[in-house]
């Protein structure tokens, strides 16, 4: 009998899993190999092969991904940028132009503005909040529209629903980045969203242990990325697939936390005298609140701030701080702090940086799964020595 699978935590556990199980493991083994044998396959994209991302292991993660977003379908790769870059060429090919919202994260701005002159392609940057202007961008090579669910690391929160009407309306491609949303608090695929990217780094693994991408959406898209991506050599080897599937397990157990040790934070932080601004989509203050409240069944555990005396208070409450590691990256157990300035936005200009909001002094806090309440009184400590 099949098993019942409908609601997001079970299709975390189940959702592509191999039935019957393999020699009854219920963990899905390790498949370290990198070529198998030939079964008559006509095609060279479906020969099995480790670079061709169709292993048992690519295969079962596939599934799963597709799954838990309501998609058609889903490709891992072998980090978030690989599959930012395999999907943007294969949609601009031919000299395609984006647009894109004017706050993104820093590898992929960069991508966008060093790398896309290179192999033909452009970019012009919109306002996300202001739909009535984007129509002004559109030139006769524009091909697809790109956001952040949660901008990195800002948190600002664009108009989605008005970029999937967009798109369906000039006949564009709509592509997501929902790494900062993941999965437990955001869909894109339901309200229309042609392609959702995740660095897999993040939320999806949750124990920074590996560097991971995964594109999800219409099948015909996903497989044409495929093609691309196994030309361009970006797979994710079985062991890498092994910690990603690990970790999605507890995807859901590990966001919801976050979710509510961020906005504890967040709160706390917004009331403290020494707090300047604080960024994060829960806060009522926030900009984007009702559009978050509509589109998410939560706000991550991301947010980033700004205290009173600038980078140097800045610098000086993260030297303070005992429990958050100072280390780039998020989405992991444990709470990691940084400047974006030095670390995901350091390849863009001070102007640019300026441009989009990103001050020196800017912290960004991702939270882990410590107990709220240490985290609290740790930033209590170092913002008032």
């Amino acid at each position: 009998m099949a098993r019942l699978i409908k609601g997001l935590d079970t299709k975390l556990i189940h959702a592509g899993e191999p039935e019957p199980l393999i020699g009854g493991a219920v963990t899905m083994p390790i498949f370290q190999s990198s070529t198998y044998e030939y079964a008559g396959q006509t095609s060279y994209h479906d020969l099995r092969y480790i670079r061709l991302n169709n292993t048992p292991n690519h295969a079962v993660l596939h599934a799963k991904l597709a799954a838990l977003e309501n998609a058609e379908a889903a490709l891992v790769a072998g980090s978030g940028m690989a599959a930012i870059s395999a999907a943007l060429f294969t949609v601009l090919a031919g000299g395609g132009h984006l647009i894109a919202q004017d706050c993104v994260y820093g590898g992929t701005h960069d991508l966008f503005v060093d790398e896309f002159p290179r192999f033909g392609l452009s970019v012009d940057f919109i306002d996300g909040d202001e739909p009535a202007t984007w129509r002004e961008a559109i030139r006769p090579n524009t091909k697809a529209i790109y956001l952040e669910s949660m901008s990195n690391p800002l948190l600002q929160v664009s108009d989605l629903q008005a970029a999937v009407d967009f798109a369906a309306a000039n006949g564009l491609i709509s592509i997501i980045d929902n790494t900062f949303a993941s999965p437990i608090n955001f869909r894109p695929a339901e309200i229309g969203f042609d392609l959702s990217i995740h660095s897999g780094t993040k939320y999806l693994n949750g124990h920074t242990d590996i560097v991971a991408g995964a594109v999800i959406g219409r099948a015909d898209l996903v497989e044409s990325i495929k093609h691309t991506q196994n030309h361009l050599g970006g797979s994710l080897d079985p062991h890498a697939c092994f910690l990603l599937h690990r970790g999605m397990k507890t995807l859901a157990v590990r966001v919801r936390h976050q979710n509510e040790s961020a906005l504890k934070i967040a709160r706390w932080l917004e009331q403290h005298r020494a707090v300047a601004r604080v960024n994060y989509p829960g806060l009522e203050s926030h900009s984007n609140h009702l559009r978050a409240c509509e589109l998410f069944d939560g706000f991550g555990g991301v947010l980033s701030f700004e205290l009173e005396g600038g980078l140097e208070a800045a610098v000086r409450f993260m030297e303070r701080v005992t429990i958050p590691i100072s280390a780039p990256s998020l989405g992991g157990v444990e709470t990691l702090i940084t400047r974006p300035s030095t670390t995901s936005h350091s390849g863009m200009s001070t102007t640019e940086r300026a441009r989009a909001g990103i001050g020196d002094g800017l912290i960004r806090l991702s939270v882990g799964l410590e107990s709220s309440d240490d985290l609290i009184e740790d930033f209590e400590t170092a913002l008032n020595d």
